[in-house]
């Protein structure tokens, strides 16, 4: 059984009975939307903007060599050490400071064997380095349906607004 909208442990995430206000191909354009309406004092929260059609992005930022894996495990590992030192610092009396430089130290050493290891075990199927991202296609604004006919006629004194393709 699902509690409606607006009672205590009720999803938030959820209207009741949605209904399509309009479409854009950019978060901006949606988020303009839902910042105009807001200017005109509607009832924001009866709103959601919805991403759809996901699609994972890769961007490829370099190429992996030895030098550079190793050097990204030795960094790695140095923040893992500091952090580890530090934390134990706070536990230690006498001699903080060696304990520091030891774990840095030892998390290089880590760090430069780890990322080694790893890459050796790739055997070559992944030379590069990226970063990703889910983005959406299309973003949708969704109003209740108590509301609807309000933000519509609000909606049409926007500028540029784009109609709702499903009417």
């Amino acid at each position: 059984m699902s509690l409606p909208t607006g009672m205590p442990g009720a999803n938030p995430l959820r209207l009741e009975y949605p209904q399509s206000l309009a479409v854009y191909d950019d978060y901006a354009a949606a988020q303009k939307t839902v910042d105009f309406l807001s200017d005109k004092e509607f009832p924001v929260q009866h709103l959601m903007i919805v991403g759809t059609d996901l699609k994972r992005v890769e961007r490829i930022t370099g190429r992996l060599t030895w030098s550079r894996v190793a050097l990204g495990g030795l960094f790695s590992g140095v923040w893992l050490g500091l952090f580890v030192g530090l934390i134990f610092s706070f536990f230690v009396d006498e001699d903080w400071l060696a304990m520091i430089l030891s774990t840095v130290l030892l998390g290089a050493v880590f760090g430069l064997v780890w990322a080694l290891l790893g890459y050796a075990f790739t055997r070559g199927q992944r030379d590069f380095s990226s970063i990703t991202q889910v983005v959406a296609t299309r973003y949708e604004v969704l109003v209740e349906h108590k509301v609807a006919d309000e933000a519509r006629a609000l909606l049409a004194e926007l500028p540029g607004a784009l109609p709702n393709p499903f009417e």
